[in-house]
């Protein structure tokens, strides 16, 4: 059985920069951001506080208001 995420029909902004030897991607639509060593490990990490974040949200019951805001 598949476990649908609720990022699966979410599409989001993500800006990746260097600072020094880390890399960072940042999602403005949300103000999150995340980190990695290298590019690849960065969109992985904010793949994850993304899908944490908004699974957090649903747990609140938040989510549908962050969206709107968004």
């Amino acid at each position: 059985m598949k476990r649908l995420t609720l990022m699966e029909d979410l599409k989001f902004t993500v800006h990746i920069f260097k600072e020094g030897p880390t890399f960072v991607a940042h999602v403005p639509e949300l103000d999150i951001s995340s980190c990695g060593d290298s590019e690849a490990q960065a969109r992985k990490n904010i793949r994850d506080a993304v899908s944490g974040f908004l699974e957090t949200a649903k747990e609140l019951g938040t989510l549908k208001d962050i969206l709107e805001e968004r």
